[in-house]
């Protein structure tokens, strides 16, 4: 192959030129140094070149016109340019690949007897540099073949740069803005036009990547779209919402948040509204305790697994789903607990805590705890087995307390002093009627489901109870009670008044007052649900009196035994001649209200077991020498109208059981003047 030879003569600098400003420099010089040193000095500088001369990128100072010739073969011979590519790789050009060879054309020895002598001293530190192209000889053919075949320029190895993009989410930092793949297309006549300046002057090595010869993305980490965007996306991948549940924590943060952010084509960020609300939910699912089973270890020893009821934490998730949708909105990080549509005592592994009213529906026995002490217990009635208005099982919140208040139903209207519901319309009250509590008294003469208490016991809880206090009610067998206790059970003496007038249905209902609060809840029992629910209460005026301190389960507190002379309240058991309220046991010639065992020589009322000597209507105790309407107890003595117990010398109406010397009107419980419908009240 025919070579062509390139021969062209480029100088950076010129010869210099004699200046008299030069010859100034010198004459100072000499007469300074001495004139005989400084030509000494200046002679030498005749075959050699001066101080900072630079020949085709050679240094040439102090070197002889033979020396820089020698230095230059030496660089020709096995020549071999190294090209540094991106990503490491490199290629190589050889002398025999370009035909590399040295041609002397008298330039050195030109430049060299340019040099005048006597200027040594101002030339010393002034670099001069020469290019001479006729010194280095290449094939240009062989050379542009050679580029062409180096692998950086084969289409297959190619690699296209990509635009800069967001990185995924990395907990703790966010969304970063990457360099995509920077590619490795190099531009052919940057680097064609570099490799031929490097083998002109012999250079060992290339590096590519210092020539800004590679294709560039059109996006990179600097671009300020994608970075505003980052920002964007970052203001909620950053933050954190810690939620607080007593000593737990369920904090939310950048790795769940960010699979609710979407970005519309216009780059801005939003946030799925349904993502929060399934997080509320899941945490819900966690976090909530009402309708879920509860653990008691009992006041007896055992425990117990309470499975029904509602009491318990209950996150109000609409509404909170929408404040933690607010919250993410602003960005702010944050700690809270949820929105609660019902809350509990404690977040630890019984959430009633130590304040809490136990029900054991199987002992017909209570007790009420306040901060882990028991306050009082009690025995009650409960709901009547019998009539299907059993007292149903469950954790239950006090709904509300009211005092003076008057249950209703369809047949009866009862006023009670201390009302506490916690189930719908089953709750805990005073039932002064009564005479005695506990044993299976509840079997066949219990409530219509709520909790009937003596007057005291009520009273106590009454003071100590607030809204939301939990009231856990189990059965528990081999608890067992046969006896019941007949504890002092009356209100403060009061002046005599007239029996009252039956409530007009039209009177305002307590209840309905409440704003719902005594409404049973999903799924619960409550009023008319299975029998067991108990009458709406409504305000009413049953003085509010002091009551004894409650006595152990079967035991009289003190005061609370009748004494002679005596009157008894409601239902309590009086001394001598006192007459009982309905339902209630009566004292020594008393009669007894519906539903109660009488005293000596007293009729009982309907469905009641009779006083002594006293014959039976069917199914029930008969006592002597006293008539009985159709199933019921006759008194002694004592005539009575049809299905009516006889009281001693006073008639009684219809259905109900006559009081000592206080006739009462049809439907009503003579005696002390607190009504009671059929059977006995709530």
């Amino acid at each position: 192959m025919k070579e062509k030879e390139r021969a062209r003569s480029r100088k950076k600098k010129t010869f210099p030129v004699k200046t008299a400003a030069a010859a100034c420099v010198v004459l100072a010089a000499a007469a300074g140094l001495g004139a005989g040193y400084y030509i000494q000095q200046g002679k030498q500088y005749e075959t050699v070149f001066f101080p900072s001369t630079v020949i085709n990128g050679v240094e040439a100072g102090g070197r002889t016109v033979e020396e820089m010739e020698d230095l230059i073969l030496s660089g020709v011979d096995g020549y071999t340019l190294t090209l540094v590519e991106r990503g490491g790789k490199t290629e190589e050009i050889t002398q025999e690949d370009i035909g590399l060879r040295s041609e002397f054309d008298g330039s050195l020895e030109e430049y060299l007897e340019a040099q005048d002598p006597m200027e040594w001293w101002s030339r010393r530190n002034q670099r001069t540099e020469y290019e001479i192209d006729t010194m280095i000889l290449y094939d240009q053919e062989l050379l542009e073949e050679k580029i062409s075949s180096l692998s950086m320029f084969d289409k297959a190895q190619i690699r296209e740069p990509e635009d800069a993009y967001l990185s995924d989410y990395i907990p703790g930092e966010g969304f970063k803005v990457l360099d995509g793949d920077p590619g490795n297309v190099p531009d052919r006549e940057i680097v064609s036009k570099a490799i031929e300046e490097a083998v002109k002057n012999l250079k060992p090595q290339l590096v590519v990547e210092d020539l800004d010869a590679y294709k560039k993305p059109a996006v990179n980490s600097q671009d300020p779209g994608l970075n505003a965007l980052a920002n964007r996306l970052n203001k909620y991948a950053n933050m954190t919402v810690t939620y607080e549940f007593g000593e737990k924590q369920e904090v939310l943060d950048g790795g769940t948040i960010v699979d609710w952010l979407s970005v519309d084509d216009k780059g801005e960020v939003s946030v799925s509204r349904e993502g929060v609300a399934a997080y509320v939910k899941d945490l819900a699912a966690d976090y909530n305790t009402a309708y879920q089973k509860k653990t008691l270890k009992t006041s007896y020893g055992d425990t117990v697994e309470i499975t029904k009821g509602f009491y318990g934490w209950r996150i109000n998730q609409e509404e909170e789903t929408e404040a933690l949708y607010g919250i993410l909105l602003s960005g702010e990080s944050q700690s809270r607990e949820p929105i609660y549509t019902q809350t509990a005592a404690s977040h630890g592994e019984n959430d009633y805590g130590d304040t809490y009213v136990e029900i054991n529906l199987t002992a017909q026995h209570l007790f009420f705890y306040k901060d882990g002490k028991l306050v009082v217990e009690s025995d009650f009635v409960s709901g009547n087995e019998r009539r299907g208005n059993s007292t149903p099982s469950g954790a239950y919140p006090l709904t509300y307390k009211q005092k003076g208040a008057v249950l209703r139903g369809a047949t009866y209207a009862t006023p009670v002093t201390f009302w506490m519901p916690f189930n719908g319309n089953i709750g805990m009250h005073d039932a002064t009627w009564r005479g005695s509590f506990g044993g299976n008294i509840y079997k066949t003469n219990g409530s219509h489901g709520c909790i009937n208490l003596p007057y005291g016991a009520a009273k106590t809880i009454f003071e100590n109870i607030e809204k939301g206090i939990p009231v856990l009610c189990y059965h528990m067998p081999g608890s067992e009670s046969g006896t019941s206790s007949s504890p002092r059970n009356s209100a403060p003496a009061q002046p005599a008044v007239p029996a009252p007038v039956p409530v007009p249905e039209t009177e305002a209902q307590a209840a309905e007052s409440q704003e719902g609060d005594n409404q049973a809840q999903p799924g619960e029992n409550g009023t008319g649900q299975q029998g067991t629910g108990e009458s709406q209460a409504e305000a009413g005026s049953s003085p509010a009196g002091s009551g004894s301190q409650p006595a152990g389960p079967g035991v009289p507190g003190p005061g609370q035994a009748g004494e002679s002379q005596s009157p008894a309240g409601p239902g309590g058991t009086g001394g001598s001649q006192s007459p009982a309220g309905p339902g209630e046991s009566g004292g020594s010639q008393s009669p007894a209200g519906p539903g109660e065992t009488g005293g000596s020589q007293g009729p009982s009322g309907p469905g009641e077991g009779g006083g002594s000597q006293g014959p039976s209507g069917p199914g029930e105790g008969g006592g002597s020498q006293g008539s009985a309407g159709p199933g019921e107890g006759g008194g002694s003595q004592s005539p009575s109208s049809s299905g009516e117990g006889g009281g001693s010398q006073s008639p009684s109406g219809s259905g109900e059981g006559g009081g000592s010397q206080s006739p009462s009107g049809p439907g009503e419980a003579g005696g002390s003047q607190d009504p009671a419908g059929p059977g006995g009240p709530g």
